[in-house]
């Protein structure tokens, strides 16, 4: 009886979707429809709650999460659920002064800049619009291709510049003496490769990356110099976000998530060596179906695991 009802419904919706798809083009609404149905399938995620096999996998472990761009706060974009904010040891790098002190209240706040070597950068500030500030200079002839009005043009001025004293990621983990590294989360407004690329022994269970498919910024490097460097570290990409909007039909960013390479022996070892905080980021990112695929492909058995069902990705 279910399987028909479920054919039935499925037939209905085949029907009349076209026709409502045809209404929605008509009213100039289709693209805003897409996008809100867009977002709320990430907001499914919230819907479900793994506080207690967290709980479990963790055994009162906090997973260590370094973010980079850290202005507003960890995980300030709710890309997650924030009830799970407590299950992590935050280490906040913000370079810019003030946004420092309003997130001092943190364990761990570093008032510097990272970059592939110990070096002095200048920081484009862009007071108006404080969170696309970046190492890189706006360019102004890119604005209009990112649906950026002429009259917020203003907005994406460079006010004033300082110099930020930077170092390498490894670098400023092994300054505070930590070993490990669970998540990593970079957002830097185009230096996110050269960040990377100062990633020394590190290999985090999962990244999340802002990349650039057209930068509003000058000679920031290609997207996919990104994403290969992550292939070369055995990554692999399982998830992305579209950012901003652009005159072409894709997206001007993304937020981007790795894992490392499951497929390979190197990948596995590094999920291995921490297969609970591995689970439990999976979770936490709502990465149910391929945390079941994966766990099945290493031998990991867990009742509890193997029962989830996924409800809005199914």
């Amino acid at each position: 009886m279910k399987s028909k009802l479920f054919k039935f419904s499925k037939s209905v919706v085949k029907i009349l979707l076209p026709v409502v798809f045809k209404i929605l083009i008509k009213l100039k609404l289709n693209r805003r429809v897409i996008n809100f149905l867009h977002e709320k399938s990430y907001d499914s995620n919230s819907k479900y709650n793994f506080t207690s096999l967290l709980e479990k996998f963790l055994e009162k472990n906090k997973i260590i999460a370094l973010d980079v761009g850290a202005q507003g706060g960890f995980n300030s974009d709710a890309f997650f659920p924030k009830k799970y904010d407590h299950f992590f040891e935050e280490i906040l790098i913000e370079p810019i002064d003030f946004e420092a002190k309003k997130i001092r209240d943190k364990k761990f706040v570093i008032n510097k800049g990272l970059w592939s070597e110990k070096v002095k950068k200048k920081l484009y500030i862009l007071d108006n619009r404080l969170g696309s500030s970046s190492m890189y200079e706006p360019n102004e002839n890119s604005f209009d291709l990112h649906d950026i009005r002429e009259k917020k043009y203003g907005d994406y001025k460079v006010t004033r510049s300082i110099d930020v004293e930077c170092n390498t990621l490894a670098n400023q983990l092994a300054e505070l003496n930590i070993n490990n590294l669970d998540y990593l989360k970079i957002d830097t407004q185009g230096s996110e490769l050269e960040i990377l690329k100062g990633l020394g022994k590190f290999r985090p269970l999962l990244i999340k990356i802002e990349a650039h498919f057209f930068s509003m910024y000058k000679n920031v490097p290609s997207w996919n110099k990104l994403t290969n460097l992550l292939y070369e570290l055995n990554y692999v990409l399982i998830d992305w976000k579209g950012i901003g909007n652009h005159a072409t039909r894709i997206p001007a960013e993304a937020d981007l998530i790795f894992i490392p390479n499951f497929d390979n022996k190197v990948g596995k070892e590094i999920i291995m060596q921490n297969k609970n905080k591995f689970i439990s980021l999976m979770l936490i990112f709502g990465q149910l179906k391929l945390l079941q695929i994966i766990i099945k492909r290493f031998g990991i058995n867990d009742e509890e695991l193997a029962k989830i069902e996924d409800e809005y990705f199914n």
